[in-house]
């Protein structure tokens, strides 16, 4: 690729990711320090970009500068989000996937393809002993904060402030058209890490265990009820005019792991969780590509649903209900 063509396929890359309610013109000025006059030259390819002008703006826009020199190394670059007790809490964390979540829907265009292994984390929130329950395990469990030490569950655990946080994500992804790709061993972590703090005796009561487990339930049932119509919304919200696209399959072929594919307008980024609540993403052309065709793929050997397959989709989702069902008879 040549200097003039990698240029303009650096802009036409930014040109994509921007909302359509910014100006290029403005948001390269401001990345490089410069005047409105020379971000215009340098868009136009009039004026050469220097290296470090490149490096700020595909650091700005989490770009490769292998891909936009057209490096035959066959290297991928991805960007790591990784939660830290001091540096990058689990709030900050949050509020992280909230941003992200509303500049998704800020596209004309934009789709989520989902993957999942787990139940995915948007589905956790909707209902408070579940929420409460989840953050007291990431916190004990997954990130060792010393807070959570010598401490068993306890539902006042999760402050006001997360609780919100948590549910604002939930609800932002609600505005985000979706496509997610289950099995029944999608529920499985969940309760093994019940069991698992039951075991510990990490509960104070058989009446706590229940209360996170009818929490876990009522989700199952509100997930399915989302594939019924298939629209999202909320717990309690009115589904009137409610036409948010929800896509369900229900996939016997592999046992997925957690990757999620975003698409918006002509641009496609891939995300792959890793140690729990950690992503990696990129925006690699070639690789978001493969992958959007390995969903596909997966998708046409997976059984819809949504909207349609009722008989079908009834016997998916008592698969999972039985699971909990089974457990709360045993409490």
């Amino acid at each position: 690729m040549t200097t003039a063509n990698s240029q303009d396929f650096l802009f036409q890359r930014i040109k994509e990711m921007l909302p359509q309610d910014l100006s290029m013109v403005d948001v390269v000025s401001e990345i490089l320090h410069v005047s409105s006059d020379s971000a215009y030259r340098r868009i136009r390819g009039e004026t050469p970009l220097v290296l470090e002008e490149a490096r700020l703006l595909c650091d700005h826009f989490k770009l490769s500068v292998d891909q936009l020199l057209n490096s035959t190394s066959g290297t991928i670059l991805f960007q790591n989000i990784r939660i830290h007790n001091k540096e990058y809490s689990y709030q900050k964390y949050l509020s992280g996937l909230i941003g992200l979540a509303h500049h998704i829907n800020s596209f004309f265009q934009k789709e989520v393809i989902y993957l999942t292994k787990d139940i995915p984390l948007f589905h956790n929130f909707y209902y408070s002993p579940l929420i409460a329950f989840r953050y007291f395990f990431w916190m004990k469990s997954i990130l060792q904060h010393p807070d959570f030490t010598n401490k068993g569950f306890d539902f006042n655990c999760v402050s006001p402030e997360i609780e919100q946080q948590s549910r604002e994500f939930t609800k932002a992804y609600t505005l985000i058209p979706s496509t997610e790709i289950w099995n029944t061993e999608c529920i499985n972590s969940n309760i093994s890490q019940i069991e698992f703090y039951k075991e510990s005796g990490l509960f104070s009561s058989a009446a706590d265990i229940r209360q996170v487990y009818n929490a876990l339930e009522e989700t199952i049932l509100h997930l399915k009820a989302q594939a019924e119509f298939g629209y999202k919304f909320m717990p309690g919200e009115n589904i009137e005019g409610k036409k948010v696209p929800f896509r369900f399959f229900y996939n016997r072929v592999v046992l997925g792991d957690n990757t999620i594919l975003v698409i918006t307008d002509h641009m496609r980024s891939v995300y792959l969780n890793y140690d729990v609540l950690n992503y990696i993403y990129t925006r690699d052309e070639e690789f978001c590509g493969q992958v959007n065709e390995d969903l596909q793929n997966l998708m046409r050997k997976a059984t819809l649903i949504s909207e349609s397959s009722e008989k079908q989709r009834n016997i998916f989702f008592n698969i999972l209900l039985f699971k909990i069902q089974d457990r709360k008879r045993n409490l």
